[in-house]
């Protein structure tokens, strides 16, 4: 696939879920947030083991250090996705994934 291509196709498919194959055979699924004229970005879900390896290092299972402010018991929300950045010349196939 062309850069060309592949930028026009990325940009169709903006906000959704979906999965891409590298030209080495690497598969990603995640949310199309933003192309640019070099590179994919996609919003990748944080589940299984990588959420377990966060928790092992925080107290509480929260990968944040606990702060009394604004007001106690209150804990940083949990990251759920991590950012992928992909080139568009290594892209060989983008699909549309169902969203549960």
């Amino acid at each position: 696939m062309h850069k060309k291509e592949a930028y026009s196709l990325c940009k169709s498919h903006m906000y959704r879920y979906v999965s891409v194959t590298t030209v080495d055979g690497t598969m990603y699924d995640g949310i199309v947030e933003n192309v640019d004229d070099d590179h994919l970005y996609l919003a990748v879900p944080i589940g299984g083991q990588e959420m377990e390896q966060m928790r092992a290092f925080a107290p509480f299972g929260y990968p944040y250090p606990y702060y009394p402010y604004p007001y106690p018991g209150y804990y940083f929300p949990r990251r759920r996705f991590a950012r992928q950045v992909l080139p568009l010349a290594t892209l060989l196939a983008l699909s549309l994934l169902p969203y549960y």
